[in-house]
């Protein structure tokens, strides 16, 4: 009896604190789910207690669709690390209740990766509770939209811009050339990079989507069924750094023709994990590959990476590439295309 009595006290108080906070006792999640061997996903009514742990909770306004969000819902890949979990690996919102002096009530924020639908609850929700090192504040000049409009794929490429940058590179080395230039990550650095003074040229089976690769910056079309990527340990060298969402054969072959002192940011592996190379582009050219994770990053990195997508690097073409926004309900019959690599852009 005292412990039915202390549990519906904390109940009572529990729910005080909600109505406090204006949170719903229940909201809906869309939520995935293993058993056996088979993954589950769908929506469900949740409460704030259901969610994994974090310092603020927020009232989520977008999030976006990934290919890795994509994989995680449909079951056919391997991404989350712990069932039951949230998906969708971004968001923007604003905050509710926060137990961190960084962020306050009414505040307008965005996480990016961060882990989210791998080891915490994710965007897909109207509320989520995240860990206050994973948030960054709302950026001057941007929309809680547009924040999503970019996401992981924008953020990515910003990323990847700002490492080869530091490493050094710049407009006079020569071209930068984009493998899955018709992909998100790949179609906003074409045009970040054509926004910035940089020559680029988009790597695609796709050739039918020139038009639009054109109108995001790039300057020519490099159809990659008519490669022939040799063998040598140094082929004949023709961009001044690169881009590469394809892993593979194809980031072999761009070590092989990248110019002395030039930067290969890795993203992807849609061709493959293994890399064959040999050390003669490193040690005879200088050239550097530069792996890229958007996930695992500092606080202080992610804030710079948001703050020049606001800024130098802010897409003149976000809603070429990202046109269409959908409703929640809708989310489940939106991951096929994206599994299926039929999506242009976001």
């Amino acid at each position: 009896m005292a412990e039915f009595h202390h549990g519906s006290a904390i109940n009572i108080m529990y729910k005080k604190a909600l109505n406090m906070l204006n949170i719903p006792e229940k909201f809906t999640a869309f939520r995935i789910h293993k058993n056996d061997k088979n993954i589950t996903s769908g929506f469900e009514q949740i409460s704030l207690n259901d969610l994994t742990a974090g310092e603020v909770v927020v009232k989520v306004a977008y999030s976006d669709i990934n290919y890795k969000d994509a994989l995680a819902a449909t079951g056919k890949g391997r991404i989350l690390r712990t069932y039951p979990l949230v998906g969708g690996i971004d968001l923007s919102g604003v905050v509710v209740s926060s137990e961190d002096s960084r962020f306050q009530t009414g505040d307008k924020v965005l996480v990016c990766g961060a882990q989210l639908s791998e080891l915490y609850d994710g965007g897909y929700s109207e509320y989520a509770r995240v860990k206050a090192d994973s948030i960054v504040n709302l950026p001057i000049g941007m929309s809680l939209r547009d924040v999503m409009a970019l996401g992981t794929a924008g953020y990515t490429a910003a990323l990847a811009i700002q490492r080869m940058e530091d490493n050094g590179q710049i407009p006079e080395r020569g071209p930068i050339v984009v493998t899955g230039a018709t992909g998100g990550v790949g179609s906003f650095a074409i045009n970040m990079l054509s926004n910035i003074g940089y020559e680029v040229i988009a790597y695609t089976g796709k050739t039918e989507q020139e038009p639009y690769l054109k109108a995001l910056g790039a300057s020519k079309l490099i159809n990659r069924h008519d490669i022939e990527m040799g063998t040598k340990p140094l082929e004949n060298a023709q961009w001044g750094g690169a881009i590469d969402n394809v892993g593979g054969e194809t980031l072999a072959w761009l070590t092989r023709t990248t110019n002395v002192w030039g930067n290969i940011a890795s993203i992807g592996l849609a061709g493959g994990y293994k890399l064959e190379s040999t050390v003669m582009p490193f040690i005879l050219r200088g050239v550097s590959l530069l792996g890229i994770n958007s996930v695992e990053m500092p606080l202080s990195v992610r804030a710079q990476g948001w703050k020049r997508l606001a800024s130098d690097l802010k897409p003149t073409k976000l809603e070429l590439i990202s046109p269409t926004t959908i409703k929640f309900a809708d989310l489940p019959q939106s991951f096929d295309a994206y599994v299926e690599g039929s999506v242009t852009g976001r």
